[in-house]
């Protein structure tokens, strides 16, 4: 491709609503380009690293057997119905009708058309195992988009299903396609954490993501720097020392607290006997339509995603400040369990067995003193709520953890029979007998593996592609287009290489040549190959790898510039 003709309008600085690394690369690259909120055109270079890593990933894919589907984008509503996901989904779902009046929408992902397609295809056990994919578009209304191609409205994925007759089969299959993917992400350069996770909506009884360790992620990982152990700190455990209460001494005593509503600001205040690991913090949610108390130690954080999967609810939600009034008698900051009876309690192990904690009173403007968690909230259930923080302990080794932000890549579940069930998806066993189909469903967010590149290699004059994912594979300058012999050779090496077999970028352009090499230090092709008018009259050209300070001089024949491209692929 000719520079002079390629659609890749360079930009000098940054958009004002760019921030991370990629969102500023791509558009200062001219990769892509915003429509509205969430929603980018794919430039040509940019079209051309996306069909890149679709290129890695349906060569893993197809290794193990993988078919390749397209789905519709487009779904009706009774697919959804089907799986209770139409109204679980939310405002985060485009829906539409259509002329008929019917109700439709963009679908999100594709479990319900992949389960549906089964339902009324697969017949026997015989049929199975099935493992199908796609690469396509898929639509989230988010409220928030943000930061480039990481939070957007439309985005391309990979998702592929596993359809399998027993338990053992899904094993077999997610263990695949966990292996398939960590092979995807070293093709593609990326360091990456496997990670166990929350299954959120999908459902399902294990799920793992493959997780980028950048500033630019969204969510929290816990990993231990002396093991393997890492988890998205929506649902990672960890040891913390026990903690060492003194004897009870007696029944609990309100005292007043007026205007302190924080954990700090008790704690300032009472510091002998309301440090923020005595006090009980009391939370109100409301779970399926239902209102709880949630405790926690106060020093502690809930993991909203660990009261859903202790409590099984489908919806949750902080309580709303009048309807915890019309509860409880007062407002937050004053909340406690205490002899409350008409209402569930469930509280984070660490509270299990506390005595002589601190919680609110349920009155305004005062606390509980001498409260001890079994005696004084004797209907209490137990479950992991807090979210772990740095330097705690890992749950299998003992090591300290390190928490850090992250990029979700990929994520890939069991969903067992959760899909199938709903839809009544079956088959029939060697006996005859039906049996509801076993899935797994293993995601990849495309354009997030195309960002999470440029997040791990880049630097301050522009993108550094792994060579996988580069847009091409040599950039040839004409350093002096009005020089005869510079164009000449410049010509001669972009069309040996191109016949090579090498995907080849000749900036052609007549433009200084600073413009040319900052172009090409922000696209970010992997070899750049220097023709200029001092180093011709030698008989020789530049060649540096993007990334390296080191400029290499070799003899300007094509023999020579392809040998020098194959000794540092």
């Amino acid at each position: 491709m000719r520079q002079s003709i390629l659609f890749a309008p360079t930009l000098k600085e940054a958009p004002h609503d760019a921030v991370v690394p990629s969102h500023v690369l791509l558009v200062r690259g001219g990769f892509i380009r915003q429509i509205a909120a969430g929603i980018y055109a794919m430039l040509p270079l940019g079209w051309r690293v996306i069909r890149k890593v679709e290129a890695i990933i349906r060569r893993e894919m197809d290794e193990l057997g993988a078919q390749e589907f397209h789905l519709p984008a487009l779904h009706p509503r009774e697919v959804w119905d089907a799986t209770d996901r139409w109204e679980v989904m939310g405002d985060n779902m485009f829906r539409l009708k259509d002329r008929g009046g019917r109700d439709m929408c963009l679908g999100m992902t594709h479990e319900e058309v992949f389960t549906h397609l089964a339902n009324n295809e697969l017949r026997s056990y015989r049929d199975l195992p099935q493992v199908w994919y796609q690469i396509q578009t898929k639509f989230r209304d988010e409220p928030r988009p943000k930061s480039g191609v990481l939070r957007v409205r439309e985005f391309i994925m990979k998702d592929a299903y596993s359809f399998d007759i027993d338990r053992e089969g899904l094993d077999a299959a997610y263990e695949h396609q966990r292996k398939a993917y960590c092979g995807i992400f070293e093709r593609c350069g990326l360091k990456y954490y496997i990670v166990e996770a929350h299954s959120g909506a999908m459902g399902g009884s294990e799920s793992a993501e493959f997780m980028v360790r950048t500033d630019a992620g969204e969510d929290m990982v816990a990993a231990c720097r002396s093991c393997d152990y890492a988890a998205n700190t929506e649902t990672a455990r960890s040891r913390i020392e026990p903690a060492s209460d003194p004897e009870e001494a007696g029944a609990p005593e309100r005292f007043p607290t007026p205007g302190l509503v924080t954990i700090e600001d008790l704690a300032g205040a009472h510091p002998d006997k309301a440090s923020a690991d005595r006090q009980i913090k009391t939370l109100v949610y409301v779970l399926d339509g239902k209102m709880h108390l949630v405790l926690l130690r106060g020093d502690h954080e809930l993991a909203e995603s660990k009261l859903q999967g202790a409590t099984g609810a489908k919806d949750l939600r902080p309580g709303h400040a009048e309807e915890i009034r019309e509860a409880l008698g007062a407002d937050p900051g004053s909340l406690g369990a205490v002899g409350v009876d008409h209402l569930p309690v469930l509280a984070d192990t660490e509270l299990e067995g506390r005595r002589e904690m601190v919680t609110g009173a349920n009155e305004d403007g005062f606390h509980l003193e001498h409260v001890s968690v079994k005696r004084d909230i004797p209907r209490t259930r137990f479950a992991d709520l807090r979210t772990v923080t740095e330097n705690e302990q890992c749950v299998h080794c003992g090591g300290s953890l390190e928490v850090f932000r992250a990029l979700e890549v990929g994520h890939i579940f069991k969903l067992g029979t959760r899909y199938s069930d709903a839809v009544g998806a079956t088959v029939l066993d060697a006996a005859g007998k039906e049996e509801p189909i076993i899935m797994g469903s293993y995601g990849i967010g495309v354009e997030r593996v195309m960002a999470a590149a440029i997040e791990l290699h880049h630097d301050g004059d522009g993108i550094i592609w792994p060579d996988s994912m580069a847009p091409y594979q040599i950039h040839v300058l004409a350093l002096q287009t009005n020089d005869e012999s510079v164009r000449g050779k410049a010509e001669e090496l972009y069309e040996g290489l191109v016949a090579e077999g090498y995907e080849v970028l000749l900036d052609d352009r007549d433009e200084r040549a600073g413009v040319k090499f900052k172009d090409a230090d922000l696209i970010g092709i992997p070899v750049r190959v220097a023709v200029g008018k001092r180093r011709l009259q030698e008989g020789s050209v530049e060649i540096r790898r993007r990334g390296e300070d080191a400029v290499r001089v070799v003899d300007a024949s094509l023999q020579s510039v392809c040998a020098e491209v194959v000794a540092r692929p």
